[in-house]
C-alpha cells in the first residue's frame, strides 16, 4: 500500500510493515515522479495532500512549463484557479486545442506576467483580446494563434504591438485570407503558417485570396531561419500563401536554413517562386527542404540548391528519380549522417534509375536503396508509402533486408506491396481475393468459404523465416508504424464528397494478410499502428497477437481490410481490445462495419481510450450500444460515427450523448452523420483542427514535418 502523508502514523513497524512510504523517496525522484501528473492536477489536488507534497508540487521545475493541450479534463474554473495560484512562475504555457474554454478563460492568461512562449493555437480569441493580453506578456517570444474571420490588425494596440516586435518565433493558422500578426513581428526568426482557408464561405459564396496590401501591411524576413507554410486543399490557400512568398523572392535572409512549403495537389510555380529559388540557390545553405512537386519536377533546381548538414528533406509526390535522388540529394554517396528524417511518400521512381520509361509495377533498383541507407544510416522516420516498391528475387537485396540496416528508426511507413516475400508466396494459403471479387455489393454470399483457424496458424509458422518477419525483429524500438495500400484513399477526403468507390489493391499485395500483421508484435515499444488495405485478413488472428505483445500502443488505426463486402475480422478485432489498456485514439474505417453491442462491449476495456472514429460506407450502428459505451468509457471525449444511417437515427444520437455526457466532459466532442450525405463537408468543417487533423482524416503521418517542429 502506497501512503502519500508524511502525517500518517502506522501502528506497525517498518519492519512488521509491507508498505512502502512515497515521503521516504528523495526529492529528486518525487519530482520526477510528480512530472508525469497533469500540472493541473499537481497545483489543485496533489499539493494539498501534506507538507511535503504542497512544497514540491510547487517546485519551478513542475510550474515553468504547464501543458494543457491534451488535457481535456480541465474546465474553466481549473484554468482560473491554476492561473491565480501559479500563474506568476508559468513561463512556457500551451493551450493549444483547447477549444472547449470559452474565451473569458483564455483572458486569464494576462496573469502569467513572465511568459516566455504561448501556444494558443485553436482558442477562440479575438483580435481585440489578443490585443489586451500580448501588451502585459514583455517577455514574450514565441507565440502561436489562430486567424480567424472578423481579425483586425488595426485593432491591436501600440503596447501589443511593442510585445509583437519582440517575438522571434510564431506559428499562425489561418481561417481567412489574411496576414495576421506577421507583420508586427519584425525580429522573426521562425515562421510556421498553417492555411486553412475554404474557397466557399457558409452561404455558398466564393472566397477571394486577394488581401490590401501596405507598406505598413508587409511582412519582415530579414532574420528569419525557418519558414514553413502547410496548404489544406483549395485554390484560396495558393493565393495567399504567395503573398507571404513575394516578399521572399524580394530579398531572400541570408540566415535562412529551413524553407519547407507542404502543399497538396497543383501548386503552380511563378515568376516570383522562381526568382526565389534562384536567390536560394545563390546565397543560402540548407539544412531542411520541402517543395511542392510541381516546383521540382522537370527542373535542375536540386543540382544548385546547397546543403550545410541537412536534417529533414520531403520530396512528397515528386517524380524524382532514384538516380536524381543518388546525384542530387546524396551526392553520388555522400555522407549524410545528419539526416534523420526523410519523407519520399508518393515518389513511384525514386527506387529506380530513370523514371521516363520504368512503369510504376516494376522492381526497384535495390542499389539506389542501399546508396540510401548506407548514407543516411542514423535516419529515425523514414516514409516510402504510396508508391509500388516492388523488390526482385535476388537473394540479400530486398527492400526489407536493406531497410533492417537502419537500427535507429523510430517511425516507418511502407506501401503494403513492398513487404511481399516473393520466395514465399508459393507457399501461401489460397488466398481471399482470388475466392470473392472485392466489390462493394450489399450483399455477398455466394463463393464465401470458411477459414479454419489452423490456416492463419499454418501461416504463421511460416512467417518467421520471412523478410518481412526479420525487418520487425531488427527495428525493435520502432515507435510509429504505417503499412497502407498503395492504391488506398480514404473514403472521406478533405473538402470533397465522400469517395463511393475504391481502387483495388496491387498484385503484390494480395498475399500480404494475417501472418505479416503477427509480426508487427515483435515491437514491443509501438505507439502508433496504421494497417490500410491489407487485401488477405483471412481472420485477423495477427491483431490479437500485437494486443497482447504490444502494450504500449496508443494509437490504432484500420482501414479497408480483408474482403470489402464483409468485416471478416471483426472477432479478432475484439479480442484484441481487450489487451489495449494504453490505446487513446481508434479509427476504423470499413465498409459495412456493424458497431453493435459486442464491439462496443469490448471496446469497454481499452480504459484509457480518448477519442473514437468510426468512417464505414452502408456501415450500422446500435443506438443503445453506443450510449452505453460512452456512460462506461469515461475518458471518451471524441466521438466521431459516419455511417451508412439515416440523418435522422444519427442526429438523434449525437443530441442523446451531447445531452447526457456534455456537463462531465466539458471538451465532448460529437458529430454523427451519414457517410454519403450532401452536407458531409459543411459537417466536417465545425470539427475542431487537432481532431480533424489528428483522427478523423486519414494521412501517412510519418515524416510528415520536421522533427520538433513546434514545442
Amino acid at each position: 500500500m502506497l501512503r502519500c502523508g508524511e502525517e500518517i502514523v502506522s501502528g506497525e513497524s517498518e519492519e512488521e510493515s509491507n508498505g512502502i512510504n512515497l515521503m521516504e523517496f528523495s526529492d529528486e525522484i518525487l519530482l520526477h515522479i510528480l512530472s508525469y501528473v497533469p500540472c493541473t492536477d499537481l497545483v489543485l489536488n496533489v499539493r494539498r495532500t501534506c507538507r511535503k507534497l504542497a512544497m514540491l508540487c510547487l517546485d519551478k521545475s513542475l510550474t515553468h512549463t504547464v501543458l494543457l493541450q491534451k488535457d481535456y479534463k480541465v474546465n474553466k474554473d481549473k484554468v482560473k484557479q491554476l492561473m491565480r495560484d501559479i500563474g506568476k512562475e508559468i513561463y512556457q504555457l500551451n493551450m493549444a486545442g483547447c477549444y472547449w474554454l470559452p474565451s473569458s478563460t483564455i483572458d486569464h492568461v494576462t496573469r502569467c506576467k513572465n511568459l516566455v512562449k504561448l501556444n494558443l493555437s485553436g482558442c477562440h480569441i479575438t483580435s481585440l483580446r489578443l490585443s489586451k493580453m500580448l501588451s502585459t506578456l514583455q517577455h514574450l517570444r514565441s507565440l502561436a494563434i489562430d486567424v480567424n474571420p472578423g481579425f483586425d490588425a488595426s485593432q491591436l494596440s501600440s503596447e501589443c504591438k511593442a510585445t509583437l516586435s519582440r517575438v522571434l518565433e510564431l506559428k499562425q493558422t489561418l481561417y481567412t485570407p489574411s496576414y495576421g500578426v506577421v507583420p508586427c513581428c519584425t525580429s522573426l526568426e521562425k515562421l510556421l503558417l498553417y492555411f486553412e482557408i475554404l474557397d466557399r464561405s457558409r452561404e455558398g459564396f466564393m472566397l477571394s485570396g486577394q488581401l490590401m496590401v501596405g507598406e505598413s501591411n508587409v511582412p519582415h524576413y530579414q532574420n528569419l531561419r525557418v519558414f514553413y507554410a502547410r496548404l489544406a486543399p483549395g485554390y484560396v490557400n495558393q493565393e495567399v500563401v504567395r503573398l507571404y512568398l513575394a516578399v521572399l523572392s524580394d530579398r531572400t535572409p541570408e540566415n535562412l536554413h529551413a524553407f519547407l512549403i507542404s502543399a497538396p495537389g497543383s501548386f503552380a510555380e511563378t515568376g516570383a517562386t522562381k526568382n526565389l529559388l534562384d536567390s536560394m540557390a545563390r546565397n543560402v545553405r540548407l539544412d531542411a527542404l520541402q517543395l511542392p512537386k510541381a516546383w521540382i519536377n522537370g527542373s535542375g533546381l536540386l543540382q544548385h540548391l546547397k546543403f550545410n548538414n541537412p536534417f529533414y528533406f520531403s520530396f512528397s509526390r515528386c517524380t524524382l528519380s532514384g538516380g536524381h535522388l543518388i546525384q542530387r540529394v546524396i551526392n553520388g554517396g555522400k555522407d549524410l549522417k545528419s539526416l534523420t528524417s526523410l519523407n519520399l511518400s508518393g515518389c513511384v521512381h525514386c527506387l529506380a534509375p530513370e523514371s521516363l520509361f520504368r512503369k510504376a509495377e516494376d522492381d526497384i533498383d535495390s542499389s539506389i536503396l542501399e546508396s540510401l541507407v548506407v548514407s543516411c544510416c542514423n535516419l529515425r522516420h523514414l516514409n516510402l508509402s504510396a508508391a509500388h516498391h516492388h523488390s526482385s528475387e535476388s537473394i540479400g537485396n530486398h527492400l526489407c533486408q536493406l531497410l533492417s540496416r537502419l537500427k535507429h528508426l523510430l517511425s516507418l511507413a511502407l506501401p503494403v506491396c513492398s513487404i511481399t516475400d516473393i520466395a514465399a508466396n508459393v507457399e501461401k494459403p489460397p488466398m481471399a481475393s482470388s475466392l470473392v471479387p472485392q466489390t462493394f455489393g450489399r450483399k455477398v454470399r455466394i463463393g464465401i468459404q470458411t477459414y479454419p483457424r489452423n490456416l492463419a496458424d499454418q501461416a504463421n509458422q511460416k512467417i518467421e523465416s520471412s523478410v518481412f518477419w526479420a525487418l520487425m525483429g531488427s527495428l525493435r524500438f520502432l515507435e510509429t508504424l504505417e503499412i497502407i495500400g498503395s492504391s488506398f484513399s480514404s473514403a472521406m477526403p478533405r473538402n470533397e464528397p465522400a469517395i463511393r468507390n475504391s481502387l483495388p489493391p496491387c498484385v503484390r499485395a494480395q498475399s500480404v494478410g494475417d501472418s505479416e500483421v503477427a509480426a508487427i508484435s515483435q515491437l514491443t515499444y509501438l505507439q502508433s499502428l496504421t494497417l490500410a488495405q491489407l487485401p488477405n485478413i483471412l481472420t485477423g488472428s495477427g491483431l490479437i497477437n500485437i494486443g497482447l505483445q504490444c502494450q504500449h500502443l496508443r494509437t490504432l488505426s484500420l482501414a479497408n481490410l480483408g474482403m470489402m463486402g464483409k468485416m471478416v475480422y471483426m472477432s479478432a478485432l475484439m479480442d484484441m481490445l481487450k489487451h489495449c489498456k494504453c490505446l487513446r485514439d481508434l479509427r476504423l474505417e470499413q465498409p459495412y462495419f456493424c458497431a453493435g453491442a459486442q464491439f462496443f462491449q469490448a471496446l469497454s476495456h481499452c480504459s484509457s481510450l480518448q477519442r473514437l472514429c468510426i468512417v464505414s460506407r452502408s456501415g450500422t450502428l446500435q443506438s443503445d450500444a453506443v450510449m452505453s459505451f460512452m456512460a462506461n468509457c469515461l475518458e471518451v471525449i471524441m466521438c466521431h460515427m459516419f455511417m451508412g444511417e439515416s440523418l435522422t437515427v444519427c442526429k438523434n444520437l449525437q443530441q442523446s450523448i451531447v445531452r447526457s455526457f456534455q456537463a462531465d466532459r466539458p471538451a465532448l466532442n460529437v458529430v454523427i452523420f451519414p457517410l454519403l450525405h450532401e452536407d458531409l463537408t459543411e459537417v466536417i468543417r465545425d470539427v475542431p483542427m487537432r481532431h480533424l487533423d489528428e483522427i478523423t482524416l486519414f494521412k501517412s503521418r510519418v515524416a510528415e514535418e520536421p522533427p520538433n517542429l513546434w514545442w
